[in-house]
């Protein structure tokens, strides 16, 4: 490809700086226009008084997906970017006085589910045999291509899924499979959780959603050493040093598009021409600002949008040793905090608590002695609600439900605080509504209505990130990114 070629990335989320990688790999000259001061898009962090927060995605698995971008480039990843596998992935919290530690080793999981909750462990390793058997089937079909080209659908890879759709799980609920695998309600409670991995309603999101649990356990849950920011800040270390060509604080007004070919960018009143261009602002946002001009892809627009979240960084000074980097509080009713999320647009009063806490593996992020807690539930996206009331509410009932579980007085030990709303991460994000993951997957065609990685009305124009992948999460980030890289070379 020759350098004369010159490519404009819209947002430097994770995708976005993925996206840049690849293309000056191919020989672009990249510019890559942010509307923020900093990279990173929800993947960022934030610093209050002595305490260090990873502001978004706090989930790292599939490694291998920002491993590859440095080896692409001929570099050892090991010299940019460390991470650590999880003995434990996640510790489980009940109101009853139940708790059980996900060992990273199923067989030890296992045993800790038949000891604690009387389930048994060979029902522990087959529901985990099924989603690797659906990740083997449906990987290379949704994670690893275009859902829009025809290949997709006729390579022998996807004949082979289609023999198999049976056993997939598309013609259930996640909560109807996990009830019939588990006997425990606390178990099916917790392989339920894993639909709010890509924001949507184990009641509702197809089965095929228990692909995830395959990523945290057979293949494993990770660390980053210098925690999550360190994936956005060493991937725009290597971006930079590949000749990638920062704007920040340059929020782009409009797409440029002429004679059905997108030509470039329009940024405050001056306009930069390239010979293509890549969308990694939410797909729908980008619609309702700068390609408003253009073509509408109304069926998407209107579908309804993933779940948001409600975030408090709370600086606790003092040390809980019964608490991990992964951490959560279950509601005694999780189908009714799903109804109240997806149905009613408000937030239940008994809701489940994540608490994400780094210093457990990163001391430094808390002075000593203390520990910085990402102390986080899922809510509605922003649909106009009261969310200064909403969220204060939210806040009496997580330090309640805290103090009742941890027995202590969590108020008394808050030394600073910050939060992140559905407002905030519309406005920081540019997430339409609010929403983590742009559209929900909560019906069995809805990995089906995403955007495509590029645009069928505009040439030139290419999509990535979240909210054009099935799916969510970081390694689906920079698969979307791989995806659409492709399709540039072809």
């Amino acid at each position: 490809m020759s350098s004369s070629k010159k490519a404009i990335i819209i947002g430097s989320g994770i995708a976005g700086i993925a996206s840049s990688i690849r293309l000056a790999l191919k020989g672009f000259q990249v510019e890559l226009f942010e509307a923020n001061s900093y990279p990173g898009g929800k993947l960022s962090e934030i610093e209050i008084e002595g305490y260090r927060f990873d502001a978004g995605p706090s989930l790292f698995t599939l490694p291998e997906q920002v491993d590859e971008l440095f080896r692409l480039a001929g570099k050892n990843p090991k010299d940019y970017f460390e991470y650590e596998k999880l003995d434990v992935a996640c510790q489980y919290f009940w109101e009853d006085g139940t708790r059980l530690k996900a060992y990273s080793d199923i067989n030890r999981f296992a045993e800790e589910v038949q000891t604690k909750l009387g389930e048994p462990a060979q029902n522990i390793r087959e529901a985990l045999r099924k989603s690797a058997f659906i990740y083997d089937s449906l990987a290379p079909l949704f994670m690893n291509r275009s859902l829009h080209q025809l290949d997709t659908w006729t390579n022998p890879q996807a004949l082979k899924s289609y023999l198999r759709m049976g056993k997939l799980g598309i013609f259930s609920t996640m909560n109807e499979a996990n009830r019939k695998q588990f006997s425990h309600p606390k178990l099916v409670q917790l392989f339920n959780r894993y639909a709010t991995y890509n924001g949507s309603n184990p009641y509702e999101t197809p089965a095929t959603l228990n692909i995830i649990p395959h990523l945290e356990f057979n293949i494993g849950a990770f660390f980053p050493k210098k925690g999550m920011h360190d994936i956005t800040m060493s991937l725009y270390k290597l971006s930079t040093e590949l000749g990638v060509n920062y704007h920040f604080g340059q929020k782009v007004e409009k797409v440029l598009v002429e004679n059905g070919e997108a030509s470039g960018i329009r940024v405050k009143g001056k306009d930069q021409f390239a010979d293509l261009l890549v969308n990694n602002m939410d797909m729908v946002n980008a619609y309702k600002t700068i390609l408003k001009e253009e073509k509408q892809p109304k069926l998407l627009l209107k579908q309804p949008k993933s779940s948001s979240a409600l975030i408090f960084y709370w600086g606790i000074k003092r040390d809980f040793p019964e608490l991990d980097l992964h951490n959560i509080f279950f509601s005694d009713n999780y189908a009714l905090e799903f109804e109240h999320i997806f149905k009613k647009g408000t937030i239940y009063d008994d809701p489940t608590i994540y608490l994400n806490i780094t210093s457990t593996h990163k001391s430094d992020d808390a002075p000593e002695g203390c520990m910085n807690w990402f102390t986080m539930i899922n809510v509605p996206n922003n649909q106009g609600q009261d969310w200064d009331k909403m969220i204060a509410e939210a806040k009496r009932n997580i330090l309640h439900k805290l103090n009742r579980i941890l027995k202590t007085d969590v108020e008394s030990l808050i030394e600073v605080e910050g939060i992140l709303d559905p407002r905030t991460i519309e406005s920081k994000t540019s997430s339409a509504q609010g929403a983590l993951y742009g559209n929900s997957s909560n019906n069995k065609f809805a990995a089906f209505l995403r955007h495509a990685n590029y645009s069928s009305s505009i040439k030139n124009l290419y999509f990535c990130g979240g909210s054009v992948h099935p799916g969510g999460g970081i390694p689906l980030c920079l698969l979307s990114a791989k995806i659409m890289s492709e399709m540039v070379e072809s």
